[in-house]
Parts: C-alpha cells; sequence; structure tokens
C-alpha cells in the first residue's frame, strides 16, 4: 500500500463545506478499491484542495474520486512518513 497526497485546483475557489461533502462521498465509495482517504486540507480562496491517502496505487485513488464526486485530481504525489 502505498502513501500518495492529491492536489486539486478549483477554479474561483471552493468552499469547505463542499470539501467536507465531497471527502465523504470518498469514504462511502473508497472500500471497494482497497483505498484509504486519511485527511484533507483547504485553502477555500485558491481553491486548492489536497488529500493524504493510501491506496494500492495513484490510478486507484483517482478511480475513488471520479467514481464519489467526479473531482480527479490535477497532479498526486507518491510521499513517505517520516517522524
Amino acid at each position: 500500500m502505498g502513501l500518495f497526497m492529491d492536489e486539486h485546483t478549483i477554479e474561483g475557489g471552493v468552499s469547505a463545506a463542499d470539501v467536507a461533502a465531497a471527502h465523504q462521498a470518498d469514504l462511502a465509495t473508497q472500500g471497494a478499491y482497497g483505498v484509504n482517504y486519511l485527511k484533507y486540507w483547504v485553502d477555500e480562496a485558491a481553491g486548492k484542495i489536497f488529500c493524504l491517502v493510501e491506496a494500492p496505487d495513484a490510478e486507484a485513488a483517482n478511480t475513488v474520486h471520479r467514481e464519489a464526486h467526479g473531482l480527479v485530481a490535477d497532479k498526486i504525489h507518491p510521499v513517505s512518513e517520516h517522524a
């Protein structure tokens, strides 16, 4: 299982409430793909969203977004956790 940080850009900004709803849709969908969305961060004014996710691969993570709400990531970066 890999760890990934994905990045979304929403032109015109985004509301934290809309991102929270999308995250709930991800959580409801993720199990079918062996994915675990862990945490997300939002910059409402800039329209930036970052999601931390455990997944078999980047495509599985994006598949959950696509199926859950249609907002696939612009970029997905493999990351590692350090204490």
